[in-house]
C-alpha cells in the first residue's frame, strides 16, 4: 500500500499537509482506502488528502491482474463509496450504497472507529483525459495534473474541462486544488541540471509511448512520435526510446532551471492556476543543507 509511509510523517510534523498523489485504487477496494485514510486522518489532525489515481489498462490488467472497465464511471462511484462510507462513521448515517460497480451495506460496530471530530477527508484524482478532468471539478476536491503535460493542454483541455466539471456541479474554483502539470528539472549547478534533463528526457519518452497520453502529444503534433514509442516499448526498445524526445520536447514538457534560476520558471509556468507542485528531490541532493539551498531560493 502507498500509505504506508505516512504515518511518520502525520505524527512527526505539525503545518505540512500530508496527501498521496496517485496511488491505483482499483486492486485495494474502496473499504480499504477509506480505512487507511480515516487512520491518516486522525493521526495528521485533519491535515491527510486521499489522491487516487486509475493507471491504464495494461498494468491494471497485466500488472495487477484486475478486470478493466471505463474508468470514469467506476471511478464516480469510488469516490461516493468513499464518502458514504466516512459517514456512516462520522454521522452515523446508515451504510447504503448500491452502484453498478460497488456496493456497501454492511457496518457493524465492531468495524465503525469512533467518530474523528474532523471535517471530512478531501479526495483528489489524478486526470489526463476529458473525462476525469470533467469529473474531477464535478465531484473531487481537487485534481493531479500529470507531470505529462505541457502548457498548451493544460490551457486548452484541462482547465476548460476542469471548469465544465465545477460548473455541473454548481462549485467554485476557489474551493478546487489544481496539482502541477509538468515536469521540474533542477539542480544546484549546469552540470547537475543537464544530467536531470536527460532524465527527465527519459520519462517523457516512457510517458510518451503510452497511447492514453496521444492526445498531449497530438497538441504539438507528435501523435507519431508516440506511436513510434509505444511500438519500440513493446519491442524492449527502453533506451533507446529517449532518442525521439529532442530538445523541443524536453522544454515543452518542463520548467528547467538551477536553484537559483528556478523560482521565477515556476511562477510564469504554473501561477495562473496552480495551488500546489510537486517537486522531486533532484539526485544531486546529498543532504539536508542542499535541500535547504533549494527551499530557500524557492521562498526568495
Amino acid at each position: 500500500m502507498p500509505l504506508f509511509p505516512f504515518p511518520v510523517a502525520a505524527v512527526t510534523t505539525r503545518g505540512i499537509r500530508p496527501a498521496t498523489s496517485s496511488p491505483l485504487y482499483f486492486p485495494p477496494g474502496p473499504n480499504i482506502f477509506a480505512t487507511n485514510a480515516w487512520d491518516l486522518h486522525l493521526q495528521s489532525k485533519g491535515r491527510f488528502t486521499l489522491g487516487l489515481g486509475t493507471q491504464v489498462k495494461g498494468h491494471n490488467v497485466r500488472r495487477f491482474s484486475v478486470p478493466w472497465s471505463p474508468p470514469q464511471p467506476r471511478l464516480r462511484e469510488y469516490v461516493q463509496s468513499l464518502r458514504a462510507i466516512w459517514r456512516c462513521w462520522e454521522m452515523d448515517e446508515k451504510l447504503d450504497y448500491q452502484g453498478a460497480h460497488y456496493s456497501f451495506t454492511l457496518m457493524t460496530p465492531e468495524f465503525s472507529p469512533p467518530k474523528s471530530g474532523l471535517g471530512p477527508i478531501p479526495v483528489t484524482i489524478a486526470a489526463v483525459g476529458p473525462a476525469l478532468l470533467r469529473l474531477a471539478g464535478e465531484i473531487c476536491d481537487g485534481v493531479r495534473l500529470h507531470v505529462f503535460a505541457t502548457r498548451k493542454y493544460v490551457e486548452k483541455m484541462a482547465l476548460p474541462e476542469i471548469r465544465s466539471g465545477l460548473a455541473r456541479s454548481g462549485r467554485s474554483r476557489s474551493n478546487f486544488e489544481i496539482w502541477g502539470g509538468g515536469f521540474i528539472v533542477t539542480g544546484k549547478d549546469e552540470a547537475a541540471l543537464i544530467k536531470e534533463r536527460e532524465a527527465v528526457r527519459y520519462r517523457i519518452a516512457f510517458y510518451g509511448s503510452t497511447r492514453s497520453y496521444k492526445t498531449v502529444m497530438d497538441m504539438h503534433e507528435w501523435g507519431d512520435t508516440c506511436l513510434r514509442l509505444h511500438d519500440m516499448s513493446k519491442q524492449g526498445k527502453w533506451d533507446e526510446m529517449p532518442n525521439l524526445i529532442d530538445d523541443t520536447m524536453v522544454d515543452t514538457f518542463s520548467v528547467s532551471g538551477t536553484y537559483k534560476e528556478i523560482g521565477p520558471s515556476l511562477k510564469e509556468r504554473f501561477g495562473e492556476y496552480a495551488s500546489r507542485i510537486s517537486i522531486g528531490l533532484p539526485s544531486d541532493v546529498k543532504d539536508y543543507n542542499d535541500v535547504g539551498d533549494l527551499l530557500s531560493y524557492l521562498h526568495e
